[in-house]
């Protein structure tokens, strides 16, 4: 969501809180997105969940129009949170000035180890790293792409293992790189370069800023480059995608990994979708490595 403050100066809303479960957060933010046409914000993700926050206008009509939006939120809410059978959280509310809005979000925000020896951390923090500890900046907006996923922990985990046990790589490609974390983590922890690609231009340019700002645009190069179009031959290749496209592009990553090589694949639903993939990319030769599982998501290191 854009931070820029659009609004009538003075202008006051009413931001409806709950601390939802990780496997909800997404319903939950549509059902509050959706409510409150204005904005979602989330936290971090937590031991206790990530605390969904939907902003509404302070409209006429004081504390009776409150209590309306109020009550249509928590009635939303609870048919959404009684189809998974879960008592439904506690809504917490709180009047903020538009001033108040534009930078209340940044306190959630602080940073992070994603994973052991990897520290995502915004750009108005301070952080001193241990030594052996690698640092990712990355400003978020409103909205968090910085690791807080399942799925891209998950991938940096396994990057982690990877790049722990295995031999030296002086390559990896990044297929569909979104804020470009994996390719930079990727070289963070020993890689000579990346390639990441993605088919959204926007992310395409979110992603060279993040690797400009964190001083790799020597190290990694960034583009629309369709999959097809892509040479070379990569010891490792990341995709945090989804199942489909996965098994889509599984015929096309063994063409670009190199012999001996591995792929390390997210955005996969344990169970079904888990197998599906293993059978798929068993059946080109490769075998599962390493696993790892956080909910409904798993994440895959096959070679």
């Amino acid at each position: 969501m854009d931070t820029e403050n659009t609004e009538v100066s003075g202008r006051k809303w009413l931001r409806l809180s709950l601390q939802t479960p990780g496997h909800l957060v997404e319903a939950v933010s549509d059902v509050m997105g959706v409510l409150s046409g204005s904005g979602v914000e989330l936290s971090p993700e937590t031991d206790a969940g990530t605390l969904v926050s939907g902003f509404f206008p302070v409209e006429e009509g004081g504390e009776s129009a409150e209590d309306r939006v109020v009550g249509l939120v928590r009635k939303e809410l609870d048919d959404l949170f009684k189809l998974y059978e879960i008592a439904m959280p506690k809504i917490d509310l709180q009047t903020i000035d538009d001033e108040d809005w534009a930078t209340s979000w940044k306190q959630f925000f602080t940073p992070v180890e994603i994973v052991p020896g990897l520290v995502i951390k915004p750009s108005w923090e301070t952080y001193q790293a241990a030594d052996n500890v690698k640092v990712i900046e990355m400003d978020p907006g409103q909205a968090f792409g910085t690791g807080q996923h399942e799925s891209t922990r998950m991938a940096l985990a396994l990057l982690a293992h990877r790049f722990a046990e295995g031999p030296p790589m002086e390559k990896v490609l990044d297929v569909g790189t979104g804020t470009g974390i994996l390719a930079m983590a990727a070289v963070l922890f020993g890689a000579q370069s990346a390639v990441a690609i993605d088919n959204d231009p926007e992310a395409v340019r979110v992603a060279m800023e993040n690797v400009a700002d964190n001083g790799l645009a020597d190290n990694i190069s960034v583009s629309t480059t369709d999959l097809a179009a892509v040479q070379g031959a990569f010891p490792l290749i990341l995709a945090n995608i989804v199942h489909d496209v996965l098994v889509e592009m599984a015929s096309r990553f063994r063409e670009l990994c190199a012999a001996g090589g591995s792929v390390i694949l997210a955005g996969i639903l344990s169970g079904e979708q888990e197998e599906n993939i293993i059978r798929v990319y068993g059946e080109l030769g490769y075998s599962l490595q390493k696993s790892l599982h956080d909910g409904e998501w798993a994440a895959l290191l096959l070679g």
